[in-house]
């Protein structure tokens, strides 16, 4: 059955072919006329009411490729059978859009040949709208052009293409008929290049995976008879000759088939037995090289058909396109992660400015702070000078004071002798004895009186060195607090310088992460670009009539089959420790 995306995309070259003013519009009597031409040819029934019934209410103007879709759906796709040429299918549709997309006098091949490069372009090319196919394809499909002519895949006209095409990584189906038709990669001549394109159309369009005469054993006469046999994924067709015109029978492959080597028997070598379920065929080779290609050719159809696989190329295309999605999604997860570690980075960069900056701001606080602390100190110093010059002023007048009280007791001292000479001469009369009495008691009052104002004064020089005491030691602990004051703001300062260098580490430690990781996107890149040799090298997809190895194949990013089991799952703990590693430095 044919898919339905396959059929889908000739239609789409056939509507943009139909929409002459590129408005994505086209016209109901011209959508009537296409879906008619469809119908006939792919043996569907056509009712021109439903179009009109479809599209009743929109009756304005032409249609988009938006609203003619679900008709097509529903009234053509859903019908179609096996039975129909596809071939003439395609022809409709190539018919339509050839000319006006194309000059065929610029090219070196015919427009037949035309035709198959954009059949061939309609299988390979991606399942989105506007269709183009990717450089992948492109690559694949000139290299099995290449090797269909005789010639080597040339390294340096790809590169030199990629250069030409300016950096884009698709091309139209225009665009690559013009590639194949202008010689670019192939100096051979036109005839060459015409059998080229045809052997790679039936290979991947017809799903042609092996040709050739064999001689083939009849089944009523028992004779021997050279046919020419087309072995596809399902059947195995003999014709009398290579030029098709007349088919003698179908040899259908299923999963109860089998081939097996028949020994050599009645004249003929080069013998082998496909055994169906109710019918066998001998068919003998023309050497055992070719007999083991046809035998292993014959065993790979009836294996895809017993795993329930559709054609090989089909399949090739799914684990390409696969590839492709599993790459693209890696290179956008390395893309995410470059964005992460140069987020990561930026945050680290703003993080050590600002730390930069509180620490220059810390800097010129503790500078500002060194000053503060030094006037203070000289202020200190100087209130405390001009204390001790207070004191000592007031230490010199209590020393005159006491000086002057020493020299007033003992002129007091004198005077009392004199009083006491006086007593005594007084006392010799009686009227001088009273005054005497009198002086004297108003003497011991002036001494009462005397030895009071110096206790006070003792009293208040006892209070002044208790003072001076307290200044003192409150002086002692403020210079003590200052101090350590200043130890702990030098240790602050340690401990910034240290945090600043454990941050400008972490730092290089990003930047050293950022380098790898820009390191494996290149890696990355460079391993892509080269996928196809590594593909062609190890599992052999250029030729996949050829035998091969029956047992799965692994494909990685480094190519099918290239380390065992033991070298992936080491690789695979190398990774996720060297991730753990860096999640951690994070």
């Amino acid at each position: 059955m044919w898919l339905r995306d396959e059929l889908l995309k000739s239609i789409w070259h056939a509507f943009t072919a139909l929409d002459a003013d590129h408005r994505g519009k086209v016209s109901k009597s011209q959508l009537k006329v296409l879906s008619y031409n469809l119908c006939t040819v792919m043996k569907i029934p056509h009712d021109p009411v439903a179009l009109e019934e479809h599209f009743k209410d929109d009756d304005k103007g032409p249609l988009s490729n938006q609203g003619y879709m679900p008709y097509l759906n529903k009234f053509i796709l859903d019908k179609v059978r096996e039975d129909f040429d596809i071939l003439e299918f395609n022809k409709i549709c190539w018919t339509l859009c050839f000319h006006k997309s194309i000059c065929p006098k610029r090219l070196r091949i015919s427009e037949d040949d035309a035709f198959k490069v954009w059949c061939i372009f309609n299988f390979l090319s991606e399942d989105k709208y506007p269709l183009v196919i990717v450089t992948e394809e492109i690559e694949y499909f000139l290299q099995k052009l290449m090797e269909a002519m005789g010639s080597g895949w040339s390294e340096e006209k790809c590169a030199e293409y990629r250069l030409q095409m300016n950096s884009r990584t698709c091309l139209t189906a225009w665009e690559l008929i013009e590639l194949v038709g202008t010689g670019y990669f192939s100096t051979v001549s036109r005839p060459t290049l015409s059998l080229a394109i045809n052997e790679v159309f039936q290979e991947l369009i017809l799903d042609v995976l092996k040709q050739g005469y064999m001689m083939k054993k009849g089944h009523k006469r028992k004779n021997w008879t050279e046919r020419w046999f087309i072995l596809r994924p399902n059947s195995m067709s003999y014709y009398v000759g290579e030029d098709l015109v007349e088919k003698k029978g179908d040899i259908i492959l299923d999963q109860n088939c089998c081939v097996e080597s028949l020994p050599d028997k009645d004249g003929k070598k080069c013998l082998f037995i496909i055994k169906c379920t109710d019918i066998s065929f001998e068919i003998s080779a023309s050497d055992k090289k070719k007999k083991q290609e046809w035998i292993q050719a014959i065993q790979k159809c009836i294996q895809l058909r017993r795993l329930g696989l559709s054609s090989p190329h089909r399949e090739s295309r799914l684990r390409r396109r696969e590839l492709r999605q599993r790459q693209q999604v890696e290179e956008e997860d390395l893309v995410e992660r470059m964005r992460e570690l140069q987020a990561a980075n930026d945050n680290k960069e703003r993080q050590l400015e600002a730390m930069k900056a509180k620490m220059e701001e810390a800097a010129a606080k503790a500078t500002l702070e060194e000053l503060r602390r030094k006037k203070t100190q000289l202020d200190l110093q100087d209130r405390y000078r001009l204390d001790l010059e207070k004191e000592k002023m007031v230490r010199q007048q209590m020393e005159e004071q006491v000086a002057q009280k020493s020299s007033e007791l003992e002129q007091y001292l004198l005077r009392v002798r004199e009083l006491e000479n006086m007593y005594h001469q007084l006392k010799e009369a009686l009227e001088d004895e009273r005054q005497a009495k009198q002086d004297e008691e108003a003497m011991r009052k002036l001494q009462a009186r005397l030895l009071e104002e110096e206790a006070a004064k003792r009293a208040e020089l006892e209070q002044m060195h208790l003072q001076q005491q307290r200044v003192l030691s409150q002086t002692e602990a403020e210079r003590q607090e200052m101090v350590a004051e200043q130890l702990a703001k030098e240790r602050a300062l340690q401990a910034a310088q240290l945090q600043l260098e454990r941050l400008e580490q972490e730092r290089r430690g990003a930047l050293e992460q950022y380098k790898e990781v820009s390191r494996k996107l290149e890696r990355a890149t460079n391993k892509t670009r080269t996928w196809k040799d590594k593909v062609a090298k190890h599992e052999g997809l250029v030729r996949l009539i050829q035998p091969g190895h029956k047992a799965p194949q692994r494909i990685t990013n480094w190519g099918p089959a290239s380390f065992t089991d033991a070298e992936l799952e080491m690789r695979k703990k190398s990774w996720q420790e060297s991730k753990n590693q860096g999640a951690e430095a994070q």
